[in-house]
């Protein structure tokens, strides 16, 4: 039941303008991002992509001492001086508990990745007697190599999961939902997907397969709280149609449901959170779009997709059920 009385939390009608700058302010900076990646970056793509889906090798070397980002030029140097084209090298640094657990020496660790190298190679050689030069007792911890065929494979395939999964949720709300709500549902996940996108872009971070799958999680968080701010309006309609304007029932109807939306995503956010800074470096990128998207889902499902519907019912100025 309604009670009108009661003074709202947040009022999406009412500041509906302020809604709308605040999207644009999380969008704009992404999408310039990818536009300048996709003119820049050799592939045209307007992300970094792993070797997952370009095919390569990725060498990692742990380190006792503690690197800079002034090293990361410092050992491209060195390797392309040696006949290494084109390295890309990051450094991760490894945090005191990561340490304690694994009781291991190691402070840093340089991952260094370059064209496909075969087993035997004398190419990993190479770059191992080059990081022996600069640092000291560098250990190889990990090779991971993909071959440009089965790079493109799986590429290819992350695509059409991709749009598989999209087409079945297109599906499903235009199905379940009346067409204005099923397109604001439908635009929320496209508003999601490019803030993460978005985002990875800006920092330069390198997408596999753990990043496909981190995309299609958030597409289905994404729908499944839409979902249900979208049903407590279409339950609240049947009943307060007459007695109150549109953009009331959707105040609050979100209303009702933020305390369940935000106790949903928080309890989320804080275990991603613990895997984000105690977790291993390896899945830190995959975290870390599971954090953006969590937190934008439950912010166009609030703001962004219900101030669609009210802007939409304002211009037409029929609010039927949906």
């Amino acid at each position: 039941m309604i009670n009108t009385g009661r003074k709202h939390l947040v009022h999406v009608v009412k500041y509906r303008w302020i809604w709308m700058i605040l999207t644009s302010i999380l969008l704009i900076p992404g999408i310039i991002a990818m536009i300048y990646s996709a003119v820049t970056y050799p592939n045209h793509s307007p992300l970094k992509v792993g070797i997952d889906y370009t095919g390569g090798t990725i060498l990692q070397y742990g380190l006792e001492q503690k690197l800079e980002n002034s090293d990361v030029t410092k050992t491209r140097e060195a390797l392309e001086s040696v006949g290494v084209e084109n390295p890309y090298i990051q450094i991760l640094n490894v945090n005191t508990s990561q340490q304690e657990n694994t009781k291991s020496n190691i402070n840093s660790i340089i991952s260094i990745r370059t064209k496909f190298i075969a087993e035997n190679s004398e190419e990993s050689d190479k770059i191992t007697e080059e990081l022996q030069k600069t640092y000291t007792n560098p250990e190889l911890i990990s090779v991971s190599s993909v071959g440009p065929t089965m790079g493109k494979e799986l590429f290819k395939n992350s695509l059409i999961a991709l749009a598989l999964a999209f087409l079945g949720i297109i599906a499903y709300l235009s199905f379940r939902f009346r067409f204005d709500y099923a397109l604001a549902a439908i635009l929320g996940i496209f508003h999601d997907v490019v803030f993460v996108v978005g985002v990875f872009s800006i920092l330069g971070l390198e997408i596999d397969g753990l990043f496909i799958t981190a995309i299609l999680t958030v597409i289905g968080f994404s729908v499944h709280d839409t979902i249900v701010v979208f049903d407590r309006i279409r339950e609240n309609l049947r009943y307060y149609s007459k007695k109150m304007s549109f953009g009331e029932i959707v105040d609050a109807s979100v209303n009702q449901t933020l305390t369940r939306s935000i106790n949903t995503s928080l309890t989320t956010l804080i275990t991603l959170l613990a895997l984000y800074f105690w977790g291993g470096v390896t899945t830190r990128d995959f975290v870390l779009a599971m954090i953006l998207g969590i937190a934008i889902g439950t912010y166009s499902s609030i703001f962004f997709c219900s101030m669609l519907i009210d802007f939409w019912n304002d211009k037409g100025k029929q609010p039927v059920s949906a």
